[in-house]
């Protein structure tokens, strides 16, 4: 294997005048390049966002997703205000059905509830 042993100082001494000097465009040829760039540039247009001329209870329609939604939507309504109008029998004649023998039924009225629970006092 052969060692080359040149001297390149003077290659040294070259970069070392061009980092020292600092060399700055002309103005003239940054315009030049300023109105190229814009030249070819696409100009932009101005993006219109459509009119809905559709009635606002469609417009809700469509954000609660549509007729299907919608559909259960009221089915659960009816069958909510329909339970509430008329309230179910006691939920003892419930459990029994499943095969549950409680002691004692409970009434609906006996469900709701009420402020007096907080109210008791606690033996002890």
């Amino acid at each position: 294997m052969v060692k080359h042993t040149e001297d390149h100082s003077h290659l040294d001494l070259l970069f070392q005048e061009a980092r020292e000097t600092s060399v700055e465009p002309s103005t003239d040829l940054l315009a030049r390049v300023l109105d190229d760039g814009l030249a070819h540039m696409p100009v932009a247009e101005v993006a219109v966002a459509p009119v809905s001329c559709a009635p606002a209870w469609r417009r809700f329609l469509s954000a609660l997703g549509g007729w299907p939604a919608a559909a259960g939507l009221v089915t659960a309504a009816v069958t909510g205000v329909s339970i509430g109008y008329a309230a179910p029998g006691p939920v003892g004649n419930v459990t029994s059905g499943f095969g549950l023998e409680i002691g004692t039924g409970y009434d609906v009225v006996d469900l709701i509830p009420s402020m007096d629970g907080f109210y008791a006092e606690v033996e002890g």
